[in-house]
């Protein structure tokens, strides 16, 4: 059977080798090696041991994955002739992804993998920088490295650094989450003669000199509480220590009941903040939604119904299923396309229950949005006018009969006709396309900010509102309009 004998060619230089490795490179006679660029191989070729290369094919593709195949491909052709012996930096298991490839396609090939060894070069990282793994430590490659795969409490080592393009990839991603400031060392060639570790702030990564094929960036852990408060764990402690024997009475005190306004009343602050268009608001009060949600969470998990973890997974099975064009075969080619396979998902999902068009309307929705949202799911099987032009004729004769009954005394007949006249302005805003909530909101922001106007003006004439007569406060309500 054809082999493949493959050796790890360590992080340092010939004297980091095992004997046994060193004497199967110096006698074996078809030796490839992916990259000539290793200090082990710098010795050996002064011991007259020869060898083939595969750095040209690093110049013929613009994707590595594209590299590591070909190389791949021909250690299989090449091991299918004669056995054959193929060096890698490092050790053959770590962060060497032709390995991985010969792995997965070898025995399908009829090709033999005999791993001789190798030393890596983390053991060499750890006893550089001083640092014990079982802290907890992750080892990422810098080619792939990415903002919300690395953990800032855990010690944190970036591999195949080799140059400032990457190394500008790795800095500007850890800035997303780390001060510029915050140090990091730059470790090359460690275990060897030329070991150097180079402490730089994280904005000057890529202008460090050494880069190259033995480089490896160490970020050390977060020990500084106030760099995780951006971090989603950090937030969920926060809540879980609110909510905890020694945390706040009046959280420990909540329900998901007691909750329900704050939510409502957080959501309509969230409306506010968008209608001012201050981003710096709208951060405040997203994080206030989400407070909510975390604290409802939080109830969930402390009697063991649910955690925060069943309302991200939830929401995130949701949207992969109810977006099938994005995340599957789906197709969809408009908004309102994506509007339509929704309800048919959603519908799908439900199975055969039989349940009403309107079920699913919450109840607790304000009024003229609920009023809305009924409106349109019965337009959606035929309900509803084809034109406007009989929604302003329903709109004057519900007029007429809320007048007919403000003529007498009934109270709740009142409500009823007005609930009408309500209802029928809400279609007419639907007919148009127009947000009746949205219209109601800027009118009452709209009377508010000129009412305060009237009082401001009443007030810098050293008076009080009610001393003035309705005609003079008319006047400077018509004022207060050039300032909308």
């Amino acid at each position: 059977m054809a082999k493949i004998h493959i050796v790890g060619l360590g992080a340092g230089d010939l004297d980091q080798m095992p004997m046994g490795l060193y004497r199967h490179l110096k006698v074996a006679r078809n030796l490839f090696v992916r990259t000539n660029d290793h200090p082990v191989l710098s010795e050996l070729a002064e011991e007259n041991v020869a060898w083939t290369s595969f750095d040209e094919i690093y110049e013929k593709h613009d994707q590595f994955e594209a590299v590591y195949e070909e190389i791949t491909e021909t250690l299989l052709q090449e091991a299918r002739k004669e056995d054959i012996t193929y060096a890698v930096p490092g050790h053959p298991f770590v962060a060497e992804r032709t390995i991985q490839l010969l792995v997965k396609h070898a025995e399908t090939e009829g090709v033999e993998l005999q791993f001789l060894g190798g030393t890596s070069f983390l053991d060499s990282m750890y006893t550089a920088l001083k640092i014990d793994p079982i802290e907890g430590s992750q080892i990422l490659d810098g080619t792939h490295f990415k903002r919300d795969e690395f953990q800032l409490t855990q010690h944190l080592i970036i591999v195949q650094v080799y140059d400032a393009m990457i190394a500008s990839d790795v800095k500007l991603t850890l800035m997303e989450r780390l001060p510029d400031e915050y140090e990091v060392v730059v470790a090359t060639a460690v275990g060897s003669k030329n070991e150097s570790l180079l402490r730089v702030p994280l904005h000057d990564l890529d202008r460090v000199t050494t880069l190259n094929n033995l480089t490896a960036v160490y970020v050390p852990p977060v020990r500084d509480e106030s760099l995780l408060r951006e971090e989603f764990a950090t937030l969920r402690q926060v809540i879980a220590t609110l909510r905890g024997p020694d945390g706040c009475p009046w959280d420990k005190k909540q329900t998901h009941e007691s909750l329900k306004p704050y939510l409502i009343e957080e959501a309509y602050e969230v409306l506010d903040a968008i209608d001012q268009q201050d981003d710096e608001h709208l951060v405040e009060e997203l994080g206030d939604v989400l407070l909510q949600v975390m604290l409802h969470a939080q109830i969930g998990e402390d009697a063991g119904w649910f955690s925060i973890q069943d309302v991200v997974a939830a929401v995130t099975n949701k949207m992969i299923r109810r977006h099938p064009h994005v995340f599957g075969e789906g197709t969809a080619h408009t908004a309102e396309d994506v509007l339509t396979n929704w309800d048919a998902i959603k519908k799908a999902e439900k199975g055969d229950a039989e349940t009403g068009l309107l079920t699913d309307i919450p109840t607790a929705l304000p009024g003229l949005m609920k009023a809305i949202a009924l409106q349109k799911k019965a337009a959606k099987v035929g309900f509803d006018w084809g034109n406007v032009e009989p929604i302003w004729d329903k709109l004057d004769e519900e007029l007429t009969e809320w007048k007919d009954e403000l003529a007498g005394a009934d109270k709740q007949k009142m409500e009823a006709e007005l609930g009408d006249v309500l209802f029928t302005i809400a279609n007419v805003a639907r007919f148009y396309k127009l947000d009746a909530e949205q219209a109601i909101a800027q009118t009452n922001t709209k009377f508010k900010k000129r009412f305060e106007y009237i009082e401001e003006r009443v007030k810098e004439q050293g008076k009080q509102m009610p001393e003035l007569s309705l005609d003079e406060l008319e006047a400077i309500w018509q004022e207060s309009k050039k300032y909308d």
